[in-house]
């Protein structure tokens, strides 16, 4: 075979790096030609709709996708949704393989009484709704004063510090007005972070911490009693200098003057949710047992339990994985059932042809460049497998936009991406901003569509 018909749909970091990478191989001894879907109308996934607006650093990682998407050699097909406007049959009907890499976007549960309340939400929802996500809500209820956060994870500090942070501060960034005006409005005073564990075990990077807690107009407070180490605690201070630092920094703010901010992030530790207190239906509280450590740092019941008023809860307790028409899925793990990328069946035999990538292969764990090893480990599993891949019966470039033109799916083309992508500059430097988002499905294709 001289050419590799490739599909990967998914066209956030890890669908990009698999496209990247297997494109500048070495191993391989054929052509290979992709197409890279999305259901959204923009490319970039999470990096685009998963990180905070007020992050120009790790929004900088869009440089390098975009980089790779405007070389010309990959094509971009975005407004495209799998199991809709495109099925598995197509997609053996025009490519040799697929590689799903659509990440994981939904929260992942958790199951403590009254996490259903109103006013209990997932971290995720919020994400995309200050992200501007165009298929979620363009409001967001932010009325009430006392908050919770439950977990220690970035995500968790990145809803804090937008709960927390005055909107004009991230009037700079590329939030649409919908998303500024609601946070302008909102009645947030004191928003508290919660995690079952102790200062040496949070999964905060020290990036995402000094900007959660050194926020102008805004009261970082700690509590002294949630300093405790133990030997394995003091272990990972020792080992690990990423852990070493953000100790110190949590250190630091026990000394902190509090000067009467309208504002208070409250950072908890030991603090294990137990229950989501109800009042008329609606969220009134929290209560949660104290934790200790039990000398290895991790951490056991003390039996003690606390309330402490809230009217909103967010849980950031990790994202979970969407399953996809025709594809296995596990339903506990929240992922594709794969071998090192190659997906398996229920009885764990390899299903030719299809492969995944990212965080549906994996699980939602790790930063974004880890997408890359995902990437090189799910392409070496294609190139071993090249006799056994899919014969299609119509593998032409031209055919699959006719499939899509045939069915009348308004497609966004890379070309037509670059349209959006000098709009939303446009919008911004009106307000001296480097960009604003679009929002809605119907404005992407209106610009797409402009010659």
């Amino acid at each position: 075979m001289s050419k590799l018909r490739l599909a990967i749909v998914g066209a956030g970091p890890a669908g990009i790096y698999a496209a990247d990478l297997i494109i500048k191989s070495e191993l391989r001894d054929f052509d290979v030609s992709i197409d890279l879907f999305d259901l959204l109308p923009a490319p970039y996934g999470l990096v685009r709709y998963g990180v905070a607006p007020d992050h120009p650093r790790i929004k900088g990682i869009i440089r390098a996708l975009y980089e790779v998407l405007d070389r010309g050699d990959i094509r971009f097909f975005g407004n495209v949704e799998y199991g809709k406007d495109i099925t598995l049959d197509d997609l053996k009907t025009h490519y040799n393989a697929v590689i799903f890499s659509t990440g994981a976007v939904k929260d992942a549960n958790l199951n403590i009484p009254g996490i259903d309340l109103e006013g209990s939400f997932g971290a995720a929802a919020f994400v995309n709704w200050y992200d501007a996500h165009p298929d979620f809500e363009r409001s967001w209820d932010l009325s009430a004063k006392e908050i919770a956060v439950l977990g220690n994870g970035n995500v968790a500090l990145d809803v804090a510090r937008v709960l927390s942070k005055p909107a004009d501060a991230m009037l700079s960034t590329d939030i649409p007005d919908n998303v500024y005006q609601g946070l302008r409005a909102s009645q947030a005073t004191d928003v508290h972070v919660f995690g079952r564990r102790g200062p040496a075990q949070v999964k905060f990077s020290p990036l995402e911490l000094r900007e959660a807690v050194h926020i102008e107009g805004v009261d970082t407070i700690v509590y002294d009693e949630d300093f405790q180490y133990d030997e394995g605690s003091q272990k990972a201070i020792d080992s690990n200098n990423q852990t070493r630092v953000m100790v110190k920094t949590l250190e630091e703010l026990r000394t902190n003057e509090i000067t009467g901010a309208k504002r208070r992030l409250h950072l908890h530790f030991f603090s294990a949710p137990v229950e989501i207190l109800e009042q008329d239906g609606k969220v009134a509280g929290i209560k949660i047992e104290r934790t200790e450590l039990d000398g290895t740092g991790n951490v056991k019941p003390t039996g003690e339990f606390r309330e402490f008023p809230i009217q909103a809860v967010y849980r950031a307790v990790g994202y979970f994985g969407s399953e996809l028409s025709e594809v296995p899925f596990d339903e506990k793990a929240g992922v594709i059932p794969n071998d090192k990328g190659r997906v398996l069946d229920s009885d764990g035999k390899h299903i030719h042809g299809v492969y995944a990538t990212g965080w549906i292969k994996r699980g939602p764990v790790g930063l974004i460049g880890h997408t890359k090893s995902d990437a090189i480990e799910t392409i070496a599993q294609i190139l071993e497998d090249k006799n056994n891949w899919w014969q299609p019966a119509s593998p032409s470039e031209d055919s699959v936009t006719e499939l899509l033109t045939a069915r009348k799916i308004d497609f966004v083309g890379w070309p037509e991406w670059l349209r959006i992508d000098a709009e939303e500059k446009r919008l911004g430097e009106a307000q001296e901003r480097e960009r604003i988002k679009l929002v809605e499905r119907e404005d992407f294709l209106t610009v797409a569509k402009k010659k």
